[in-house]
């Protein structure tokens, strides 16, 4: 079994890894880390809840230490881009983890919130930089940042950057970042607009890939309860009458739902807080650090929150209300069973969405485990009645007075 001492990392992070009781590396991390140590560019295909943040930042850390450059003002030697701020917020605090027995410095930008603080770190100079592309484009801007020193260039959620329109902003900073550089690309699918990024930003790329659907079918028991939907709320309720639900993410469709349902349970007696993207940036970072600390034991989300929350011992994660992508599903539920934890997976389903369900089994290739009352059959439309019609008789006068003896019957 491979250790992370034979990966051929440094004293000081196996140290801050044995000090956070991580001992043998997950698939991702044996795979990448010594390709990246040696300077490889690299392509890798990998949920979160892989443990992909380790496999950058740790040799990340451990080739910028090795090479004692003096920083420069306003300057980047480590570059990561994340698509949400939330996913910013925790790689940060990973590089700050992991870094702990080393002298580096980091910073974090993000939109959301005012950008003074964040110029005035960077003023002298950062090791590691871990932005989201719109905030980091206007500092670039305003010049309170500068790029052309970049040594290393991460992109994480690839996919997801896209699926938010982040593609010229990712472009616009590839070029403002020099041509001779280590380039890193995660993404947890490989759409084909993902595959022409990569192939213009990777140099003879090194190729990782880890199972997707692994994480979801083997770790985490998926089940079903079927409901109309007036009826979800007291369901939802019920399962949280039960204390072996510990640490739960409810993730709903919409906002204003993410909202109610916190309500609701605040109103019943079970701690929550709503994570959405009408919550200011420090809201959603208080509502974090309430989850995380366990001051709150409910989080209701929307899929804001499906990639990139790497909160540890969530137990159960619920679809209040199924998402309309299939893949959303899978990402949803990837919040539990993290690094190689068992977790457990409960979607409530009302007649309107049987059409998602068969849709997240077909991609999963599992069927959920149905519990408590199976759905009723649907009604069958009945076929209209085929119309037979006399043959017309020519000769016969048409009726034109007709006797009115009330509504006509629907057919």
């Amino acid at each position: 079994m491979t250790s992370f001492t034979e990966l051929g990392l440094s004293e000081p992070l196996c140290r801050a890894l044995a000090s956070e009781g991580y001992q043998t590396p997950t698939p991702i991390q044996a795979q990448a880390i010594p390709l990246l140590l040696q300077g490889s560019d690299l392509l890798g295909i990998a949920q979160t809840g892989t443990g992909k943040t380790a496999a950058f930042a740790l040799p990340i850390l451990q080739r910028l230490s090795a090479a004692h450059h003096t920083r420069q003002p306003k300057s980047v030697r480590a570059l990561i881009l994340a698509p949400t701020r939330e996913l910013a917020v925790q790689i940060g605090e990973s590089f700050a983890t992991y870094g702990r027995n080393m002298h580096f410095k980091h910073a974090v930008i993000l939109g959301g919130v005012s950008q003074n603080a964040q110029v005035k770190a960077l003023m002298k100079g950062v090791d590691v930089l871990v932005a989201t592309p719109g905030r980091l484009l206007d500092l670039a801007k305003q010049h309170a940042v500068h790029l052309d020193k970049v040594e290393l260039f991460v992109l994480d959620e690839a996919d997801r950057m896209l699926d938010m329109g982040f593609i010229r902003d990712i472009r616009r900073i590839a070029a403002l970042v020099p041509k001779k550089r280590q380039t890193l690309l995660f993404s947890a699918t490989m759409p084909a607009d993902v595959a022409e990024l990569a192939a213009s930003l990777l140099h003879n790329p090194s190729r990782v890939e880890v199972t997707p659907q692994k994480v979801t079918v083997d770790l985490i028991e998926q089940r079903v309860m079927f409901s109309d939907s007036d009826g979800k709320r007291r369901l939802l309720l019920d399962l949280l009458a039960d204390k072996a639900l510990e640490r739960v993410i409810v993730f709903t469709r919409t906002k204003h739902r993410a909202n109610r349902i916190s309500d609701i349970l605040d109103q019943a007696g079970v701690s929550s807080d709503a994570l959405h993207g009408n919550k200011s940036q420090n809201a959603r970072q208080r509502a974090l650090e309430r989850f995380r600390r366990g001051e709150a034991r409910v989080l209701v989300a929307t899929d804001i929150a499906a990639r990139g929350i790497d909160i540890d011992g969530i137990t159960h994660v619920i679809n209040f209300e199924l998402p309309n992508e299939p893949e959303s599903y899978v990402h949803r539920i990837g919040r539990t069973a993290r690094a190689g934890a068992t977790g457990i997976a409960i979607s409530l389903c009302d007649a309107t969405e049987m059409g998602f369900l068969r849709d997240i089994e077909k991609l999963t290739r599992k069927q959920l485990t149905v519990v408590g009352n199976t759905p009723a059959p649907q009604p069958q439309r009945a076929a209209p009645k085929e119309q037979h019609h006399r043959p017309h008789n020519n000769n016969k006068k048409p009726n034109r007075r007709r006797r009115f003896s009330g509504p006509r019957k629907a057919a």
